[in-house]
């Protein structure tokens, strides 16, 4: 499995929100210019974020984006999935169990369900907060 550039831009995005949002709403262009990611690539990625209610935007001249949970909050599987559009390892896990024909007779979905849930167990340890305590500054 690899996660792709929107992934790890989206985690960067979220971590620097952690990092320098909590005194109120950080604009764009700051986020940006910190991070190194085009203005244009960073409003696709902000929209997949405000759709699952994972920042909040304000508008006006103190306007920007903020996190709306606390940074403990927000474990790194949900950031992910949010911007990976799902994060199964294999597209049949992705799928409803009746999409599938081969569902019940495949002998290699439990190998794909352990990987998903190592994967996913893994991600949901890790907070945004744990990863804003180290001091982690690029991913």
């Amino acid at each position: 499995m690899r996660i792709s550039t929107k992934g790890r831009y989206a985690l960067r995005i979220m971590l620097d929100l952690a990092q320098n949002g909590e005194e109120g709403p950080v604009a764009l262009r700051e986020i940006s210019e910190r991070q190194n990611i085009t203005p244009k690539y960073m409003e696709s990625i902000m929209a997949l974020l405000l759709r699952d209610n994972l920042v909040q935007s304000l508008r006006g001249k103190a306007g920007g984006y903020m996190l709306t949970r606390k940074p403990a909050d927000y474990p790194l599987y949900e950031i992910l999935s949010t911007a990976e559009g799902g994060l199964a390892p294999v597209h049949c896990l992705s799928m409803d169990e009746n999409e599938c024909p081969l569902h019940d007779k495949c002998l290699t979905v439990p190998v794909w369900v352990g990987l998903h849930n190592a994967i996913k167990d893994y991600l949901s340890g890790i907070s945004l907060e744990e990863l804003k305590n180290q001091g982690v500054t690029c991913i």
